[in-house]
């Protein structure tokens, strides 16, 4: 028993020898394959990334033991130079004839190496080369096993257009790294019309006394949000003085590329904390099990060292070369006559895997990053706020649906909670004017007449420049609201000798050209001044209006008492009441004593008695029924007939009937009637693009040139009517309500509106600082101080659009009483047919009311008695 365990242990002993030689011999045959490491020896950034290249050789063979070729890295120094790198790679390339180049560190470096590599046919892998500018190279020989840095321009894009930033200022570096990233950028900018008013380039080697000078200089401007692009050595330095300065309180916004942010860990502790409340676009690395188990491999064997983002790139890096060159095979490594299908080339384009850093694979010579991590810095590291992807914008979490950008949605909804720089508790503005800073120069119209508008005048002892009038106090009130301080300054837009250097349109366009900084004034919103300058909402309803003389229609003379009706309502009225005297007479005389006498006296009492009853009181009693009624019937049509006239005599007598003697601007251009409009305005243009011929338009500055030349009228040289802006309305009519009217308002335009550049941050805040003014008592309280009436009788023609109201006048005719007429003649011609029946068949007048009542006998017994008490009392005296 115990002979068969000896031979069976020294049988597996010869196994395993033989299995261990046949192993030796394999391993002779496999082949090596130079491969050179371009990088700054020496550095912390590159013992950090030839660590991991060693790590990646050492993992990838160890899973791979049937591989036909191993990697071997040889070193080349660059010095931290661009030469030095290429003096590096030349060397590798001639004396250790490496068939491809990882590195080197920096962009700048790389632009050598990606020539070299293009003459002597040998690929470049860069982890760490990040500027676009690289690309503009188009060398087939070039990998980036990184990201460009110009593919997380949308990811800040995105970011700006969150929180609706206008203005942002660039800070970077002042080589190829630095402005490799500026015209993607300003594009993405551009897109969603963001301007950069200031691009701040720092030197690599800048004293902290030039980039203080640099930070003095950003602080003077009104932008306050500020995009680092920068290597993170340089951006601690900058962000160490900003706070020094004051560019790190409440306000400023300050949002890091992956330059920096995926970097942080070898900036200092004081450069961390003087990066608090800033904002960063980093590098997104998908966590993985491989990852975590390499970082735990690492803290474990280089507990002093930080792993970053270029350490894993780098691995992944060599882990590519390494498939590629052993699919390529090393037949095909001198890349002469060649299968296409195995070329180094082919194959490096062809690698994809799942690596440390996320999934590899080249795409146009690069990888293509999908997701961005959107961090903030805070205390003495960072915190994720939020991601950026390709598919749903800014999200909280990766895994989150999309929200809608709606009107109603705000920055919480898409990003977690942020510390602001000087812990803010809102998101800061983005723009504001500094106080340090020059003031506004604010342009103002230098006006001759409706000076209530702006007027600008002068103190003869001092010299200085006061600016008042309505439109004035409301841009005060506006600035009053503003949610920060604005420092502004008036200069009136004149010439030496004090009068106007131009019109509107000019003043306007001094905005354009940068002498001033905005145009506060009674300047008119305009399509074509839009195109050139931008203009706040509206600060108070304009337009154009006609203005026209008012006629009175109403000829007051002697005969005035006449005109309230008319002379048929006159004739009929006199008709009907010799008709109703006449018809009371006959049914009355037979049987009423005071109808009955000589013909004269009964031809007199039928006169008194019709006109009497205009005044109801006439002397005659009236008997007969039929008679009452007509009677009763007439003293009601007398009634409407009195009230009517009186009425319309007492409107006659006391109010002017006005009636415009032009009613249209297409009456007065069919005419060629000569029209005025106000000097220096838009409205010269406009009256030209509706048709009137320039020699009839005349030009006036004041109210009282105006009301002159409206009073001339075109027969004496002055104008038939004038066109006026509302605002400018509202005062002329205010101080000629009596005398003039605005027909029409003809033109429209949107109204007056500040001036500012085009882009101007200011633009936002000013309208909705106007709104604030224009929803409260101070804007009623500003209109009422400034177009007070100078004539009290005289109504606001915006509160009330018809000043002076008239109606077309006509005289009471036949027609207002028809069915009153109508009415009584019908009782007149029924009393009359009853009685001529009764006369003519001879019968006897039946009124059973009048045999009722006792005719004369109380009224005759009465006046007997006296009469006989008059006579006998003369007696008694005796």
């Amino acid at each position: 028993m115990s002979n068969k365990r000896v031979f069976f242990f020294v049988l597996l002993f010869f196994i395993s020898v033989f299995f261990m030689e046949l192993g030796r011999g394999q391993n002779d045959r496999r082949t090596e394959v130079n491969v050179g490491a371009v990088t700054d020896v020496g550095t912390t950034y590159s013992e950090v990334a030839m660590l991991c290249i060693n790590l990646s050789l050492t993992d990838f063979y160890s899973t791979r033991p049937q591989f036909q070729t191993r990697l071997v890295v040889n070193v080349g120094d660059s010095r931290n130079d661009v030469v030095g790198a290429a003096a590096a790679a030349l060397e590798l390339i001639k004396n250790k004839q490496v068939k491809a180049i990882l590195g080197p560190w920096t962009s700048m470096q790389a632009h050598f190496l990606i020539e070299i590599g293009q003459k002597t046919q040998v690929p470049v892998v860069s982890y760490s080369a990040t500027s676009p500018f690289l690309t503009s190279l188009r060398s087939p020989y070039f990998f980036r096993a990184t990201f460009e840095d110009s593919s997380q321009v949308n990811a800040i894009k995105a970011i700006i257009k969150l929180f609706g930033w206008r203005e942002v200022v660039p800070v970077y570096i002042d080589n190829t790294f630095g402005e490799g990233i500026m015209p993607r950028l300003t594009d993405a900018l551009q897109e969603i019309n963001v301007r950069i008013p200031y691009r701040s380039v720092i030197a690599l080697n800048a004293t902290d006394d030039e980039i203080s000078v640099e930070l003095l200089k950003m602080m003077t401007m009104p932008t306050r949000v500020f995009i680092v692009h920068m290597y993170s050595s340089l951006a601690s330095r900058v962000f160490i003085k900003a706070k020094e300065i004051g560019l790190m309180r409440p306000g400023y916004v300050w949002i890091l590329t992956n330059g920096v942010t995926d970097d942080l860990s070898s900036i200092s502790e004081m450069g961390i904390e003087a990066m608090e409340g800033v904002l960063g676009v980093k590098t997104y690395i998908q966590k993985s099990k491989a990852l975590n188990q390499f970082k735990s491999r690492w803290r474990k064997r280089f507990p002093r060292k930080e792993l970053s983002v270029y350490g894993l790139w780098a691995y992944d890096a060599t882990t590519a070369l390494a498939i590629a060159i052993e699919e390529a095979g090393t037949n095909n490594l001198t890349f002469s006559n060649a299968d296409p299908r195995r070329n180094l080339l082919q194959t490096l384009s062809r690698v994809q895997f799942k690596g440390l850093g996320g999934d590899f694979g080249f795409i146009n010579g690069q990888l293509q990053p999908s997701v961005f991590e959107i961090i903030n810095v805070v205390g003495n590291g960072e915190r994720s706020i939020g991601f950026w992807t390709e598919e749903n914008g800014i999200v909280k979490k990766i895994d989150q649906q999309p929200r809608s950008m709606s009107a109603l949605s705000t920055w919480k909804d898409h990003l977690k909670h942020i510390i602001w720089p000087g812990e803010a508790e809102s998101a800061p503005k983005g723009w504001e004017i500094p106080t340090n800073g020059k003031k506004l120069r604010i342009g103002v119209p230098k006006r001759t007449g409706y000076t209530d508008l702006v007027k600008v005048t002068r103190d003869p002892i001092t010299n200085s420049t006061l600016v008042t009038g309505f439109c004035i106090d409301f841009f005060e009130a506006v600035i009053r609201a503003m949610p920060y301080d604005v420092s502004y300054e008036f200069i009136p837009f004149e010439k030496r000798d004090g009068k106007a250097a131009g019109n509107y349109n000019d003043l306007v366009h001094q905005v354009f050209l940068g002498r001033y900084d905005a145009v506060v004034g009674d300047t008119t919103i305009l399509a074509n001044r839009s195109s050139y300058v931008d203009f706040t909402l509206p600060f108070i309803k304009s337009g154009v209006g006609l203005i026209v003389p008012m006629d009175d229609l109403v000829k007051r003379d002697h005969f005035s008492f006449l005109k309230p009706l008319s002379w048929r309502l006159w004739v009929t009225s006199f008709v009907f009441f010799f008709f109703i005297g006449f018809t009371v007479w006959v049914v009355e005389h037979r049987v009423n004593p005071e109808f009955q006498g000589p013909k004269r006296y009964q031809a007199s009492t039928i006169f008194w008695f019709a006109f009497s009853t205009m005044v109801f009181a006439p002397r005659e009693r009236v008997f007969t029924f039929g008679a009452r009624i007509l009677v009763i019937t007439w003293y009601f049509i007398v009634l409407v007939l009195t009230q009517s006239y009186t009425a319309s005599l007492a409107s006659l007598l006391t109010t002017q009937q006005l009636n415009p003697t032009i009613t249209s601007m297409s009456s007065l251009i069919e005419r060629g009637e000569r029209v005025g409009y106000q000097r220096t305005s838009f409205i010269f243009g406009k009256l030209k693009e509706a048709g009137f011929s320039p020699s009839t338009l005349v030009p006036f500055d004041t109210s009282e040139e105006c009301d002159e030349f409206l009073r001339n009228g075109p027969e004496n040289g002055g104008i038939s009517a004038a066109f006026l802006e509302i605002p400018y309305l509202r005062l002329f009519l205010g101080q000629y309500c009596n005398t003039y009217k605005m027909v029409e308002e003809p033109l429209n335009v949107d109204g007056f509106g500040f001036v500012f550049p085009i882009g101007s941050p200011l633009v936002a805040d000013v309208s909705r600082a106007i709104l604030k003014v224009a929803e409260s008592p101070k804007a009623m309280e500003l209109q009422r101080a400034w177009f007070k009436k100078k004539e009290e009788s005289c109504p606001d023609p915006v509160t009330s659009p018809d000043p002076n109201p008239y109606v077309t006048s006509r005289q009471l005719g036949v027609d207002s009483f028809r069915l009153l007429f109508i009415g009584v003649f019908v009782i007149c011609i029924i009393i009359l047919g009853k009685f001529t029946f009764c006369f003519l068949t001879k019968t006897e007048w039946n009124d059973s009311y009048i045999k009722r009542v006792e005719k004369c006998s109380c009224s005759s017994k009465q006046q007997t008695v006296h009469n006989s008490s008059q006579a006998t009392q003369p007696d008694d005296n005796h």
